[in-house]
């Protein structure tokens, strides 16, 4: 089997910059909302109805231009390449991100907002698939699944960083900076694609076999096996099975005409958004107006919020070890059980102190909203594995970017009303949560089977697709070939070279 290399490692570190870039972006407005000085700016009144619906619109417009941008990365990703569209989104999220920090109004904020969105939505749907097409089959859960601890790590560094800025006495200092070092993430990708190679799997599929040989040996170079036979055996497996696919017609509309890409599709579409439906979004980016309503000011809702992105965090990184041993779908059914039974606790807890001054009461409820973020990265990173691994080579793109876009909308849906729904139902926001949850543990167990361990050229079997040839359980052969004959294509010769 394909060994984890120091290089494929370095590969994917960088890569994950995307992730941290969409990370930090996506969160850096959750901190705005709570510094004075960004209320104070653009004259609003933080506990007006007013104020709640442009919130609510700023966050929905990002998330519009992140849905936007998820759809437009495949289009791009299949033209330029993995590493080209890698290249561009990092351009046009640091464009958005300075205009956003720069902006004087809110219309500008509007606009700007929704340019950063599309860029980063680019980003965070390009990292699994390029984790994917580059990962060995037992580490592919990890390695993928570092997008969302990537992401993780963007959440704490603003959420700790703004809580330094609340401090500032420049006021206007205090929420600009966390939105200009949203720069940064962007601009570090943009020199660290430098040192990344394209991913083998779309060279082979554009016909550039010798130069996908090349990348791959290097991935997947093992001193210890001198004669690659694990990297030509999935050489030929890549080579094998994308001919195969690419007698298909690769489009959106045959995602849905053909039953087992069908069935791929719409149970991609349903697990990222009913991943939305736990209100992950719709509790993290109000976090400081949800323990402001439990009584809590000044710096405390902040520290509040960098801990609970922190605890996050943690908590992604455990699911990353056991996603490869346990698999996705136990984490998922796991995750969506558990969470449905924190949010109906929160709700009830809510109901009873929310709005007393009961310290050990509205201490419980923030208790359970710590536990909510914890276990609910049982959903997270399998949700996004499993998305980016059942696609074949030829279709991966359109489908990692149905499943983000899915993720986007689903956000738009249940966070959006997030900030009245405080106001005006208040604990009645967690109730729903969690029947969306219950909901979400019945379409899994149904509708998702496990993925653990296959080779991604061998995942279409689950869904009633042909599987060009097998590789066999050391990873070193291919099971319909003779013991020891294991092939390499070459693309100028057109003829099988032993290795």
């Amino acid at each position: 089997m394909a060994k984890l290399t120091k290089y494929n490692v370095k590969v994917c570190l960088v890569v994950v910059i995307a992730a941290f870039s969409f990370g930090y972006g996506a969160s850096v407005f959750v901190t705005s909302v709570g510094q004075p000085g960004f209320y104070n700016y653009y004259d609003l009144d933080p506990t007006s109805l007013h104020t709640a619906n442009i919130l609510s619109a700023i966050n929905a417009l990002f998330f519009f231009g992140c849905a936007v941008g998820s759809i437009a990365q495949c289009f791009v990703s299949d033209w330029i390449g993995r590493k080209g569209a890698l290249n561009s989104s990092a351009v046009l999220s640091c464009v958005g991100s300075a205009l956003v920090a720069g902006s004087v109004n809110i219309p500008m904020l509007f606009v700007m907002r929704i340019t950063q969105g599309v860029g980063l939505g680019m980003l965070l749907t390009l990292v699994p698939l390029y984790l994917t097409e580059v990962a060995p089959p037992q580490h592919r859960g990890f390695l993928t699944g570092s997008t969302q601890f990537s992401t993780g790590i963007g959440y704490i560094v603003c959420s700790w960083g703004s809580l330094g800025c609340y401090h500032a006495k420049n006021l206007t200092l205090s929420w600009r900076l966390p939105l200009a070092l949203a720069c940064v993430g962007p601009l570090a990708l943009i020199v660290g694609l430098f040192f990344v190679p394209e991913s083998p799997r779309y060279l082979v599929w554009k016909g550039k076999q010798d130069e996908a040989w090349d990348i791959l040996k290097r991935l997947h170079h093992d001193p210890a096996n001198p004669s690659e036979a694990d990297a030509s055996a999935e050489f030929t497996q890549i080579l094998r099975q994308v001919e195969m696919d690419k007698e298909e017609n690769p489009t959106f509309w045959e995602m849905f005409k053909k039953p087992s890409w069908r069935r791929r599709s719409i149970s991609v579409f349903l697990l990222l958004f009913a991943q939305q439906g736990s209100g992950i979004y719709g509790i993290t980016n109000f976090f400081p107006l949800l323990i402001g309503s439990l009584g809590l000011t000044g710096d405390v809702p902040l520290i509040l919020y960098a801990s609970y992105t922190t605890i996050a965090t943690i908590s992604i990184l455990v699911t990353m070890f056991l996603v490869d041993r346990f698999g996705r779908r136990i984490l998922l059914l796991t995750g969506f059980a558990s969470v449905a039974c924190i949010l109906f606790t929160e709700a009830l807890l809510q109901w009873k102190y929310q709005g007393t001054d009961s310290k050990a009461g509205n201490a419980a409820c923030i208790l359970f909203i710590f536990l909510f973020i914890a276990f609910f990265q049982c959903i997270d990173a399998p949700t996004f594995v499993w998305a980016a691994e059942i696609f074949p080579t030829t279709l991966r793109a359109k489908g990692v970017s149905l499943a983000i876009c899915a993720y986007f909308v689903g956000t738009i849906t249940f966070s959006t009303p997030a900030p009245v729904a405080l106001q005006s139902i208040k604990w009645g926001m967690f109730l729903i949560y969690a029947g969306l949850c219950v909901i979400s543990f019945v379409v899994t167990w149904f509708y998702i089977p496990e993925t653990k361990g296959l080779p991604i050229e061998e995942i279409g079997a689950l869904f009633g697709d042909a599987v060009a040839v097998h590789l066999t359980a050391d990873g070193e052969g291919i099971v319909e070939d003779k013991p020891g004959n294991c092939h390499i294509e070459s693309k100028t010769e057109h003829a099988v070279q032993k290795v």
